[in-house]
């Protein structure tokens, strides 16, 4: 694209403030400014402008009923087990990890999933993710290849995170990064932002631009080439997650499932979480936000809270869902944010106050459109403690807590008993759990 192209194509679109300062810019701005305007598809700007005169528009979730959550046990437990780790050796899973964000909130400059965790080692989080990948492939025998979608921010660090680490283990040619797509800001009456004379003010569109991502880089392609069926996915933060656990996967698979869900009890009726709930034939995700008091606090026959399952982004995908969904608009979110922006006299103005939206899509938002899903309970204990906060909950000291807590379990469980205040940390890739630690017949000399 060339600047007659961008100018023609932002004045057809109302967006020809971008140019402003053009003859301000030097060659080095002017050049990165057409390349950043080239990447804008003017239907995206047209969505964007639709969302904004639509505004947000509040959905009645009063008729919302809890879905049916099961809880494997016994045969059952054996039964999903078996049939997933079938898939598992027969090379029909993938791994698709979310990990566009950075550590800023917890202090960190670079990608999250960059972060120190390890209680000794000080391994990132990338590194307890890849390692499971690498020993459910020894374990099973087959590839399970890690898709990995980054940001226009950390994409650059991510990759080098990997090859500076030697991929953790994994082979590279089965590790696939891509980028999510960016929306450029918007004022209320739909004009782009400028963030400096020479700069569009662009954010990540969301998780749910997962979809057109995997599409436009070809994971999806590649997916289907390798014979992927089940595609497990989660979120960088949380070092706790059972990738590709075979019984979530058997159990997706046995209901024919396009769309699968681990769910987790809430800590309490408030807790910050997402609610899938039944809506006649089909299912909806309902944003803690949107649930009222009644509806946080009611209790079921047992008296347990009725909405008792939220939601932390484990799933699992039917591939061939991803595909049918990857080429449909999205639902977008908007969020009302304080933008950086250029004044008339081209000076860049900090608000103190929210200027201007930024656009979101949802990942499960898609879960309307399967015809079949499923919902799975696990222990929060054994499966989720995310990262999130510098301190308090979901801090870093928690989570490495409960790390620890997990091997503590394990090693307990397989006979082998840890000082009190003795540090513990164990490679994913010598032991998924406690079984392979029993199996090992480790001797740690614990006390």
């Amino acid at each position: 694209m060339n600047y007659a192209e961008a100018k023609k194509m932002l004045d057809k679109c109302g967006q020809g403030h971008v140019l402003a300062w053009w003859n301000k810019l030097s060659k080095k701005g002017q050049n990165a400014l057409i390349e950043q305007v080239g990447k804008i598809d003017p239907k995206s700007l047209a969505y964007c402008q639709k969302a904004l005169k639509a505004g947000t528009t509040a959905i009645d979730n009063s008729k919302g009923k809890a879905p049916k959550v099961a809880v494997l046990k016994g045969k059952k437990l054996a039964d999903a087990v078996a049939l997933g780790e079938k898939e598992l050796k027969a090379g029909r899973v993938a791994a698709l990890l979310v990990a566009g964000g950075q550590g800023s909130r917890l202090g960190y400059d670079g990608p999250k999933g960059c972060y120190s965790i390890g209680p000794i080692t000080g391994a990132p989080l990338f590194y307890f993710h890849a390692r499971k990948i690498l020993a459910r492939t020894i374990r099973y025998g087959r590839t399970i290849p890690f898709y990995v979608m980054t940001s226009e921010a950390n994409n650059e660090a991510t990759i080098r995170c990997f090859e500076e680490n030697e991929y953790f283990g994994l082979n590279p040619k089965d590790v696939f990064f891509f980028t999510q797509g960016m929306w450029p800001g918007m004022t209320q009456d739909g004009k782009i932002i400028m963030d400096a004379p020479g700069h569009v003010f662009m954010s990540p569109d969301g998780h749910g631009g997962l979809l057109a991502a995997l599409k436009r880089s070809g994971a999806l392609a590649d997916m289907k080439k390798r014979g992927i069926r089940s595609v497990f996915f989660f979120q960088v933060d949380n070092p706790l997650v059972e990738i590709a656990d075979p019984a979530f996967i058997g159990y997706h698979v046995a209901n024919k499932s396009e769309y699968s869900l681990k769910l987790c009890a809430k800590r309490d009726p408030y807790e910050k979480v997402g609610m899938p709930m039944q809506f006649g034939k089909t299912f909806r995700m309902v944003e803690y936000t949107e649930m009222t008091k009644e509806q946080c606090e009611r209790k079921g026959r047992d008296g347990k809270l009725y909405f008792l399952y939220g939601s932390p982004a484990i799933h699992v995908f039917d591939r061939a869902f991803l595909e049918r969904e990857a080429g449909k608009p999205m639902p977008l979110h908007l969020a009302f944010k304080k933008i950086p922006f250029v004044d008339a006299k081209g000076k860049v103005v900090k608000p103190s106050e929210p200027n201007g939206y930024k656009f979101e899509k949802f990942i499960f938002d898609v879960l309307p459109n399967a015809r079949r899903a499923a919902f799975l309970a696990f222990e929060q204990k054994d499966e989720f403690s995310p990262v999130k906060n510098a301190e308090g909950d979901d801090s870093p000291a928690t989570c490495k807590a409960d790390m620890q807590a997990k091997w503590r379990r394990w090693l307990a469980e397989a006979g082998v008993a840890v000082k009190a205040g003795v540090p513990v940390e164990i490679d994913p890739a010598y032991a998924l759990d406690a079984a392979d630690i029993k199996s090992i017949g480790i001797a740690l000399g614990a006390e």
